[in-house]
């Protein structure tokens, strides 16, 4: 059993997690303005708009920060040290907050592609990032 906290899906973000759970990347995108609206919810945070919906993603992604740090982000997190924190840009434009695994901490390079890794935690998978095959 997985003794973190875990996330809690909401009506909104549901299919998200859904789509994870099924090794797939979706966001949602604004009829209206033709924007990526992340993190999920039920408006658009650039127009306002409520008409939206949910496309996927290639999964395409590139580092654009990452730090490695050698204490935990929480207790729980304990031995989990340390964490490679990131924020990654999808290839679709979006970045998002996430954490790193696959690679020596050392390796993590600003500006190197990433591809989604579908980490499952039993009713949850969590979104995480590793190193395009070949690339460390």
């Amino acid at each position: 059993m997985y003794a973190k906290p875990m996330p809690l899906p909401t009506r909104t973000s549901q299919p998200f997690w859904d789509a994870l759970r099924d090794h797939r990347l979706v966001m949602q995108r604004c009829k209206d303005c033709d924007r990526w609206i992340w993190y999920p919810r039920p408006h658009c945070h650039h127009c306002g708009s409520r008409d939206w919906q949910w496309l996927p993603l290639s999964g395409e992604a590139t580092l654009y920060s990452v730090c490695v740090s050698p204490r935990p982000t929480a207790p729980m997190f304990a031995d989990e040290t340390p964490q490679a924190l990131a924020l990654v840009e999808l290839a679709e434009g979006p970045r998002l907050t996430t954490t790193l695994v696959g690679a020596a901490d050392a390796a993590w390079r600003v500006g190197m592609p990433l591809a989604p890794v579908f980490d499952d935690r039993g009713p949850v998978t969590l979104l995480r990032f590793g190193p395009v095959a070949g690339q460390t």
